[in-house]
């Protein structure tokens, strides 16, 4: 027997205000610095603007799935949009890859031919990034820390904080000893911060849309604590999981039951027990008190020979 649990728990009203407006000071300041980076020459100011990409992506993607999770499903899209946010996620972390690239070949470059910096113009524009990260992360404090978009693009600010750090820091070097070199060499270990966000976010979402179980998922152990402490049930097989996004894991199983309780009482009992310590909110439990509905061998028995056709 089957049993649904159509629960899903949406970010709170403050949440979607604060991912747009960190959203948009992240992505404001991301052409600025784009624009400073270019007028002074730097590369580090540019690899920075590259890293506030992601954190902009992060944060408007949060942004967005958090407006597109409220639609409700329909007949064609019977889980809702949540997974659209998960396509979406691994297309920009492929484009964060290119990014990160190119920022290391530029690098490589300029360590070869090296381009003057206007070392003053590039302190002042990663010195107001800093300051447009530390903002974002405190407007980000004030939304759902359990929702997980938060959390990931709380991780992206507090990385690009690393990289308006690192900027302002080839910046002091340049204007106080004229070493220029510090530029590209910064630039590229903005690269790797880029890359190790661009790595999560791929990993994550490819992982989502391949139907892989969640992270901390563990068959055997649900099914033994189900057999513990569900009564009624002695034994559980059949158990597949997936997600249709980071926040929302899906489960079916067979529970074979003991003679006595209903069905419907033995399915109701097993989706609580995953909901109040699992947190799998939408489960489909089909009961079984005898063999496994599954085995075609066991079924045709079941049904019994076929009648002869009339003539």
């Amino acid at each position: 027997m089957s049993s649904h649990d159509h629960s899903h728990a949406h970010a709170t009203s403050a949440t979607g205000p604060r991912l747009g407006l960190a959203a948009l000071l992240t992505g404001g300041f991301m052409l600025a610095e784009i624009a400073g980076g270019v007028l002074s020459g730097s590369l580090a100011l540019i690899a920075d603007a590259g890293h506030m990409v992601t954190d902009f992506a992060a944060l408007a993607l949060a942004w967005f799935a958090a407006r597109l999770a409220v639609r409700p499903a329909d007949w064609k899209r019977t889980y809702g949009f949540d997974r659209f946010s998960v396509l979406v996620a691994f297309v920009n972390g492929i484009a964060l890859f290119v990014i990160a690239g190119l920022i290391v070949v530029e690098a490589a470059r300029r360590l070869f031919e090296p381009v003057e910096v206007a070392g003053p113009l590039m302190l002042v524009v990663a010195a107001a990034g800093l300051g447009v990260n530390i903002a974002a992360f405190l407007i980000l404090r004030g939304a759902d820390q359990r929702n997980l978009n938060v959390r990931g693009a709380a991780i992206h600010v507090m990385g690009d904080l690393l990289g308006s750090l690192a900027a302002i820091l080839a910046a002091v070097i340049i204007v106080f000893t004229g070493w220029s070199m510090a530029d590209p060499l910064l630039s590229a270990a903005v690269a790797v911060l880029i890359v190790r966000s661009a790595w999560i976010v791929v990993r994550d979402a490819a992982a989502i849309l391949l139907e892989a179980a969640p992270a901390d998922f563990d068959s055997r152990r649900i099914a033994a604590d189900l057999v513990a402490n569900v009564p009624g049930v002695e034994g559980i097989h059949h158990v597949h999981a997936w997600s249709i996004s980071e926040q929302r894991p899906m489960l079916t199983l067979h529970a074979r039951a003991a003679a006595g309780p209903r069905p419907e009482a033995v399915a109701a009992a097993v989706k609580q027990r995953l909901r109040d310590h699992f947190g799998i909110g939408h489960a489909t439990v089909e009961v079984e008190f005898h063999d496994c509905a599954d085995d075609p061998v066991e079924v045709a028995d079941a049904i019994g020979p076929k009648p002869p056709a009339k003539p």
